[in-house]
């Protein structure tokens, strides 16, 4: 990782090139949409002997295989590149034809708001919603989904805390149905957002956007899937590595 002037924490090769991502790629999981003369001038991230440093998180990088047979870096998910015309330190790409963007420690876009709600391309766990901030988002299952009640009381929510309310708009822009949504009041007087019924919360654990530190904790958190197959008012538990579908 480096600390760009203007963009804030983006990742960096070994040899300190700025890394980027391409939107394009969001379309097409698990495939590069930069073939040719494109990765010529944008030359894909060799998987090669790669390890994480101290601000990237090792379970999110990953491979993909290239049509060349050759092995691309993934940062949750997301294939990584670096500029042709980059020198150690640079950012000449950032945001060229509104298509490449620096890479965060979590493989999102560098210099764009992120979005109300994300979703989290995770190796480990799959495809899991984030906040506007990049955390995760857990569920306990000792809550109650329908009527919703929550058992974080104050000494819980000290660690855990309620993800605040989404619309319908940023359910669509993530790729989920609106009707999953039911936000609800909290007995502490806050509202909360919740995915089929199953109130949400963010872990103080995670300290960095794309950590799962909070996945498992006490065998009753687990981040939330983000592929969520319409609401039946909880009956089906969109936890991620619990195999409730």
């Amino acid at each position: 990782m480096r600390v760009d002037d203007e963009l804030g924490s983006v990742v960096v090769d070994g040899n300190g090139n700025t890394v980027y991502v391409f939107a394009k790629d969001e379309a097409t999981p698990g495939e590069s949409s930069c073939v040719g003369k494109c990765a010529e001038t944008w030359r894909p991230v060799s998987a090669d002997g790669v390890s994480a440093d101290t601000g990237i998180n090792q379970v999110l990088l990953g491979s993909i295989d290239r049509e060349d047979g050759t092995e691309q870096l993934t940062l949750a998910g997301k294939p990584l590149y670096t500029y042709a015309k980059d020198e150690p330190g640079d950012t000449k790409g950032q945001g060229y034809q509104k298509a490449w963007y620096a890479a965060t420690a979590d493989g999102a876009r560098t210099g764009v708001s992120r979005p109300a709600l994300g979703v989290l391309d995770s190796p480990k766990l799959g495809r899991v919603l984030q906040d506007k901030n990049g955390r995760t988002l857990y569920l306990f299952t000792k809550d109650t989904p329908w009527p919703m009640t929550t058992a974080c009381d104050a000494t819980c929510r000290q660690k855990w805390t309620p993800s605040a309310p989404v619309t319908a708009a940023d359910a669509e822009a993530a790729g989920l149905s609106p009707e999953i949504l039911f936000t609800f009041t909290t007995p502490g007087g806050t509202e909360q957002e919740s995915f089929n019924c199953w109130p949400a919360y963010t872990f103080n654990g995670d300290k960095k956007p794309g950590e799962t530190n909070g996945q498992g904790v006490n065998g009753v958190w687990f981040a939330i899937k983000a592929d969520i197959p319409g609401s039946d008012r909880g009956k089906t538990v969109p936890a991620a590595g619990r195999n409730q579908y």
